[in-house]
């Protein structure tokens, strides 16, 4: 184990004595958030996110969730960020979208609430089946990703709170009838006053999007977006330069010399990616820092950040030990890598948001590390905490492990940590 993070630790430090490598890794993606801050007004007029969102409420529930949901958007919380907007005609709503009018829709259909709050004479029994909740339309203009990803973010985290009031609400009320702790003649009277509760306790929605101490809402800084997803696409080129040593120190003999001492073949491969991963930690860890400092960027949850940063890192280094595992000479990983780069920077959203392409590109867009590391950055400045980030978390460490997995075959077969 010493070995292994020797060889981590000494490969990062030749990175950081290669001015060139340097130079690509954090200077070039600081320059460029930069200008990206200046591209999106972020810089000037002292502007520190969006405000004023026009979004357009048709509520048809008129019942106690569809109330509560309109109620949100138009709650002081939300005050500066949302303008909202009541229409009663759906079509009339997406016509607006389409004519570049409003960032989103939010259309309540008919029945939303008694889909999820029983109705009075709801029968409730070891046999009870739950009835198909009716779903929100959310209609967003592909011109706005930003504000119609914010949109959507507040009505998921609503849906989210419902959703999981209303599983373990109906869960506790059968577990209880079935045990004979609740007479099924008071199973009404405790199921309305449950989902009672579920409908007033919206404001959880927006808990998610407070400071600890409560007072101001939580602003989506723009950089927010757009300094991950360019950190994230330059780690994409900085895990390549890892794979790239590896065969360069091959074809100098370095690699085999190491192979040939009392240093297993594992420790020898497992440092030289440990170092890889080392770099792309330290690369994230500073861009971090330095647009928290120098642009005031609020990446919300620290130990949130800290381990999306390990799980972002691992999964493009599943990447870049693919790319080397299938090339012969560094100058192969240079270019695969860059091509891969630019390849997941758009596909991943690094410049335009996924809200933008069509749904098959969003489906394909998963398999790169920076969709779902923007995902989980993107959560954080809402708001959100590690919970909030199981999904990319897990998909981020599922995909490093199973690219980790296929590298090895690849280097046994291709002779790369033989003897």
């Amino acid at each position: 184990m010493i070995k292994l993070l020797l060889i981590g630790i000494k490969d990062l430090k030749l990175m950081f004595r290669d001015r060139a490598a340097l130079t690509f890794m954090l200077l070039a993606p600081f320059l460029l958030t930069i200008a990206m801050g200046f591209i999106t007004g972020r810089f000037s007029g002292g502007s520190t996110g969006l405000s004023d969102i026009p979004v357009v409420i048709v509520n048809l529930d008129q019942g106690d969730l569809g109330n509560a949901l309109e109620d949100l958007f138009n709650s002081e919380e939300l005050a500066e960020l949302m303008e909202p907007s009541a229409s009663s005609d759906p079509e009339a709503a997406r016509q607006l979208i389409e004519s570049d009018e409003a960032s989103t829709a939010i259309i309540i259909p008919e029945g939303f609430t008694e889909s999820i709050i029983p109705a009075n004479g709801a029968t409730f029994g070891q046999d009870y089946v739950e009835p198909e909740p009716i779903q929100i339309e959310v209609y967003t203009n592909p011109s706005s990703p930003t504000s119609a990803g914010i949109v959507k973010a507040v009505v998921d985290e609503f849906i989210s709170r419902v959703e999981e009031g209303r599983t373990s609400g109906l869960t506790s009320i059968v577990g209880l009838m079935k045990h004979g702790l609740l007479n099924p003649l008071n199973a009404e009277k405790e199921a309305s006053e449950l989902f009672q509760n579920v409908a007033e306790s919206e404001s959880s929605a927006i808990t998610l999007k407070t400071n600890t101490e409560g007072a101001d809402a939580v602003e989506f800084d723009l950089l927010s977006y757009f300094a991950p997803g360019i950190a994230l696409m330059f780690l994409m080129h900085t895990v390549s330069y890892g794979g790239r040593s590896i065969l360069a120190e091959r074809a100098e003999g370095t690699l085999p010399r190491l192979m040939i001492s009392p240093t297993q073949i594992v420790q020898v491969l497992g440092g030289k990616v440990l170092g890889i991963f080392f770099m792309g930690v330290a690369q994230l860890g500073i861009l971090i820092l330095a647009s928290a400092i120098f642009f005031q960027v609020k990446w919300g949850n620290p130990i949130g950040i800290a381990v999306l940063i390990l799980a972002a890192v691992f999964g493009a280094t599943g990447w870049g030990m693919l790319i080397t595992a299938f090339a012969r000479t560094p100058a192969q990983v240079a270019n695969t890598g860059t091509i891969v780069m630019l390849i997941f920077s758009i596909l991943g959203g690094s410049f335009i948001s996924l809200e933008n392409f069509p749904p098959f590109i969003q489906t394909i867009s998963k398999i790169t590390p920076i969709a779902w590391g923007l995902d989980g950055f993107t959560t954080l400045a809402l708001g959100g905490t590690l919970p909030n980030l199981v999904n990319p978390i897990t998909a981020l460490f599922v995909m490093g492990s199973v690219l980790f997995g296929i590298s090895v075959v690849l280097f046994n077969r291709n002779g790369l940590v033989q003897q």
